[in-house]
């Protein structure tokens, strides 16, 4: 059963927050173009962004999309300093989500659907664009029946991973939204090509979805849940598979796909990368259960 999904109404921003000068620790970017001049952008992109308690990150995701006509922030549950964060963004227009998490797909959709553009560039809370990549965005002559897909540098405590799976990584983030839009499903959310044509571009987003074990085990446990409840009662799952499957996982990670290589960063990646699959099988086998009941 699809669950409803209600949000607050969106004519205005939430935040009503005086815009006060961020208060940048030592270190941190406190310009996006060196040069002091931001891109002209012939078609106006809208930039969307889900968040929750996305604090230590959002400053950086934010300046690096000030040349975007609009960034749209759809808050999630945040507890911490995000929204205040965002209110200091000129162009950030932020959107309280309104009832329980309806997945990451769904959630994506919502976030497009506010927008006021059409060619829509989504990013994550804890991704930054790079420089190179905003002004190839720039240069492109839009086709709005065209899918760009876009390569990550994915990080793990600030260290750049090029194993363990993790790389090369490319995932669909500019399009036009009269064309496509994300898929519905809870978990591991694409958007939707079709017959579209994809195009790949060459410089990438900075990516640092993990930079502390705690984040794995937050992360763990919440992936867990959405894929069990994604597949309960359409996917058989039993704890013979998730030992298997698990042990499976980490041998890929760690030896196939080199993780090896790169000390304790590729261990700790690929024990997760096990854990995740033995924790989502044995919630999905529990979640069959009750189906079947």
């Amino acid at each position: 059963m699809t669950p409803s999904i209600a949000f607050k109404p969106h004519g205005e921003p939430v935040n009503f927050l005086s815009r006060t000068p961020v208060a940048f620790p030592a270190g941190r970017r406190q310009g996006r173009f060196m040069d002091g001049v931001e891109p002209h952008v012939a078609t106006p992109i809208t930039a969307t962004i889900l968040t929750k308690n996305s604090e230590s990150l959002l400053a950086d995701v934010l300046q690096a999309l000030e040349w975007c006509d609009e960034i749209v922030v759809l808050d999630t549950g945040s507890t911490d300093r995000t929204l205040l964060i965002a209110a200091e963004f000129a162009n950030v227009r932020c959107h309280l989500l309104d009832g329980p998490f309806p997945g990451f797909g769904r959630a994506h959709r919502r976030a497009v659907e506010l927008a006021r553009n059409d060619w829509i560039l989504s990013v994550d809370s804890d991704e930054i664009v790079t420089p190179n990549l905003v002004t190839e965005i720039v240069a492109l002559r839009l086709d709005a029946r065209t899918v760009y897909t876009i390569p990550f540098q994915n990080f793990y405590h600030d260290r750049h991973i090029t194993t363990c799976g993790w790389s090369p990584d490319r995932h669909e983030r500019l399009f036009n939204r009269k064309a496509t839009n994300f898929c519905s499903s809870e978990v591991h959310e694409r958007v939707q090509t079709g017959t579209l044509k994809v195009a790949p571009l060459r410089h990438a987003i900075a990516h640092y979805s993990y930079r502390s074990t705690d984040d794995f085990l937050r992360k763990m446990s919440a992936y867990s849940r959405l894929f069990a409840e994604q597949h309960a009662g359409k996917k058989s799952a039993s704890p013979a598979k998730a030992v298997v499957r698990s042990l499976w996982a980490f041998f890929k990670s760690y030896v196939l796909e080199r993780g090896f290589l790169q000390g304790t960063a590729g261990l700790t990646i690929s024990a997760y990368k096990s854990q995740v699959v033995f924790w989502k099988y044995l919630m999905l086998h529990e979640a069959n259960g009750r189906t079947v009941r």
